[in-house]
């Protein structure tokens, strides 16, 4: 009950080591959805320690990735707070103050060790066919801690350790996941084991999202806990996101890629925070396309699976075709524009290309397969194409040259893609097959196999250029006859 009256506070803590990918982020979705559900905090900490596998400019990438995404924190490095600073190669001062504590209680001592030593310890232990545990070689006398030599944990007590989490419920583990751990490298930097669990007591960390690979280390952390007499937060492990097949994690050939790469391929944010809160979570109800406040809503960390949930790009398309179809007219004209070149940036031909898309990105596909090209620039193509199967090339030109009556009589205010279609469907139904009209009209107009039907083609082209085309088809086919 003590934990429900206390103001919840999450955290996303990120190493900056490389891009970040969709498990990372749903990590962060989770935590940021936890927090604002109940008018919590939610806290950006960047866990630099690991200086040998920085990378420049990750942290731009983090920061650009969740922005990316709309989630946005409460606290965090680049916009401070009450528990400044927020990369924790700023606070090694924090880190000394509760090493200190840990030696004076009998906790730690400093590792006198060369890498060497301990190597030799290790193949002597396989030498003798039994596990190497630190703790056999641990030192009677250590040398006073300066920073210079390792700080390694003591384990006194040797026991199993058994643990209730938020998803998974009750977790245990034996004695042989303890063992003399480092809590600060001669480098002076703190390991993870050690360093997250100070941030997240000085920041009032109260739920921890996490993947499962922390489930084997959660034995030291809460020897940690203890041996400090603090409280540790509630820990949810979430289910690892697994690859198409469902038998492996997602690698990246599956998709595994730097987050910033569907924003490359044009997916829109809220369609990729949709995707990503259902791989390892489902809500009550059978809806599936969320807004990012109605995923807010619902969230609850009771309903977020156990086994791994699957990546399936298919449905990341679905859903982003969805959440297309929710933009408004102003915000779609946007998007799609900025994939169009300057000649096609027209109004009337974005149904056609949004009917056609799963993503945005699909536009520059189009556009550079020359699929969009009929917009703009006269078809060209053998009049053998404008033939509708059995019909011959009298009748072809004959049913153009009633398509052609019918379009010059259409006043201009007439010209549009309704009334076209009842015009020249009456027309088609009244030949042998519906096609005999279609048909040619459609490859007069685009010059393609497949394109938008000819009424809305007439539309977009408008009343002058739709003559021009038909009486194009009408040349072409009067040629070589």
């Amino acid at each position: 009950m003590e934990n429900q009256k206390q103001k919840v506070v999450t955290r996303f803590a990120p190493s900056p080591t490389g891009y970040l990918h969709i498990g990372g982020i749903r990590t962060a979705l989770y935590a940021w959805a936890y927090a604002k559900k109940n008018n919590g905090t939610f806290i950006l900490r960047i866990e630099d320690t690991d200086k040998a596998r920085e990378v420049d400019g990750s942290i731009d990438h983090i920061i650009k990735s969740l922005k990316w995404l709309n989630i946005n924190w409460n606290e965090g490095p680049d916009i401070g707070g009450p528990h400044a600073p927020y990369k924790q190669s700023e606070r090694l001062e924090s880190y000394k103050k509760y090493a200190q504590i840990l030696i004076e209680k009998g906790y730690a001592y400093a590792d006198p060790y060369t890498e060497e030593e301990v190597e030799a310890f290790r193949k002597k232990a396989d030498e003798e066919k039994r596990p190497f545990l630190y703790r056999d070689h641990r030192p009677e006398n250590p040398p006073v801690w300066d920073g210079t030599k390792p700080l390694r944990f003591k384990v006194k007590d040797i026991k199993s350790y058994e643990w209730n989490d938020l998803v998974r419920g009750k977790l245990s583990a034996g004695p042989e996941a303890l063992d003399d751990f480092i809590l600060i490298k001669s480098d002076g930097y703190p390991t993870y084991n050690f360093a997250h669990i100070i941030d997240d007591l000085e920041m009032d960390v109260t739920h921890v999202m996490r993947g499962d690979e922390f489930i084997s280390s959660t034995p030291k952390f809460l020897s940690i806990y203890e041996a400090l007499d603090i409280k540790r937060p509630e820990y949810a492990t979430l289910p690892p996101i697994m690859g198409p097949d469902g038998k492996k994690k997602l690698g990246k050939r599956d998709g595994a890629k730097d987050f910033l790469e569907y924003e490359k391929e044009g997916y829109l944010p809220s369609a990729m925070l949709n995707f990503l809160a259902f791989i390892g979570w489902s809500p009550k109800g059978e809806k599936e396309i969320l807004t990012s406040d109605e995923f807010i809503d619902l969230f609850e960390i009771e309903q977020i699976h156990i086994s791994g949930g699957k990546y399936n790009e298919e449905k990341l398309d679905w859903i982003n075709k969805e959440h297309i179809k929710l933009l408004g007219e102003n915000e779609l004209e946007k998007y799609v524009f900025a994939w169009l070149p300057i000649e096609l940036q027209i109004k009337k031909i974005i149904p056609v290309i949004t009917e056609r898309i799963s993503k945005f990105g699909d536009i520059k596909t189009m556009v550079e397969n020359g699929e969009l090209d009929f917009f703009y620039k006269e078809p060209v193509y053998e009049a053998s194409k404008l033939i509708y199967k059995d019909t011959d090339k009298d009748k072809t030109i004959s049913n153009l040259k009633e398509v052609l009556e019918i379009i010059e009589k259409t006043e201009e205010f007439q010209f549009n893609k309704d009334n076209i279609k009842i015009f020249l469907m009456e027309l088609a139904d009244s030949k042998e097959n519906r096609g005999q009209i279609l048909h040619p009209i459609r490859f007069a107009l685009s010059g393609l196999d497949k394109s938008p039907d000819p009424f809305i083609l007439t539309d977009i082209l408008g009343k002058k250029e739709t003559i021009s085309r038909i009486n194009k088809a009408i040349s072409v086919l009067s040629q070589e006859m």
